[in-house]
């Protein structure tokens, strides 16, 4: 099997906790050929096909240069739809050039490549609202660009966090106590004198215990997820933003989440999603680049990357 990731730079990965990468080493184990591009490398052309310039690579189990071209395949343009599989690993933010992305690797798959997660789902799940859909499983939430309406949703919950529809990794999340301090000042930050919508929720204290990543593969659950715990007085437990990961097993209710929500999410193309959980209480469907594989392995010894490959192998064969 021959499988194309389309990443950020091979040069940045940080391979002592990326998911991409951990995804790679598992497909090589299991014999399969990688190979890589970023989203700006994909391109098309009237009377043509969607390729992109690869670069074929082998993996060296080095830890400093961790891969190196592959002899036996010259680096040049591929077109997507001879790969076996393309995976759709370009990390956040889902900017107007992923938006394109999507869009060429959907003409990709009408001739024939199949991609993951397909490029549709990708669109119509803004990993923020996504949870619209499954508000069952939402604590309280305000979507408006509006300053009324968030001064309203703070006089009745007390206690809430505001945070931009397009952040990632904690960006530009604001908690909002009963005094109310700054609530003014933070309104115009974030919806701009009302030209930008701004996702409000009511303040989880659970998450003192962890924003748990419940991850979703292939319509299950994976029995493990990492709780991100805020440390230092952060009211944020993204990793990127400080937060310490501890795995745990998933409880009965982030079970109930994940085996309602895996079989939707898999029916519409989505191979691996990622349920952010606070308490009892689902804050975001993560769909574009989900983590958390190596933190999850190297404290349970569960395997995520087996599982995910285990499902990639299914859904091609189905």
């Amino acid at each position: 099997m021959n499988i194309l990731f389309v990443a950020d730079p091979l040069e940045s990965f940080k391979i002592y906790k990326d998911t991409t990468f951990v995804m790679m080493r598992e497909a090589q184990r299991r014999g399969y050929s990688i190979s890589a591009c970023e989203t700006q490398d994909i391109s098309w052309q009237t009377g043509g096909k969607v390729c992109a310039q690869v670069r074929h690579i082998t993996l060296t189990g080095d830890k400093d240069n961790w891969f190196a071209p592959d002899s036996k395949r010259p680096d040049g343009p591929e077109v997507l739809a001879d790969f076996d599989a393309v995976l759709m690993r370009k990390d956040p933010p889902f900017d107007s050039e992923f938006f394109y992305s999507t869009h060429l690797l959907e003409q990709a798959e009408r001739e024939g490549a199949r991609v993951f997660n397909k490029p549709r789902a990708l669109r119509d799940h803004p990993e923020k609202l996504a949870l619209l859909e499954f508000s069952q499983f939402s604590g309280p939430t305000l979507v408006t660009r509006r300053a009324a309406d968030i001064r309203r949703f703070h006089a009745e919950h007390k206690d809430i966090i505001l945070k931009p529809l397009d952040g990632m990794g904690g960006m530009g999340i604001f908690r909002v106590t009963q005094d109310g301090m700054n609530l003014g000042s933070i309104i115009e930050t974030l919806n701009k004198d009302g030209s930008q919508s701004v996702m409000v929720q009511k303040f989880l204290p659970a998450i003192a215990q962890g924003d748990k990543r419940v991850l979703v593969i292939g319509g299950k659950p994976v029995p493990y997820c990492l709780a991100r715990i805020p440390q230092g007085g952060e009211v944020r437990g993204n990793l990127a933003a400080g937060g310490k990961g501890v795995a745990q097993a998933l409880s009965a209710r982030d079970q109930e989440i994940g085996n309602a929500l895996g079989p939707v999410l898999a029916a519409r193309g989505l191979l691996l999603a990622g349920v952010d959980v606070i308490g009892d209480s689902v804050t975001e469907i993560n769909v574009t680049s989900p983590t958390c594989f190596q933190e999850i392995f190297d404290q349970t010894g569960f395997d995520v990357a087996a599982m995910f490959i285990d499902a990639l192998e299914a859904a091609l064969k189905g």
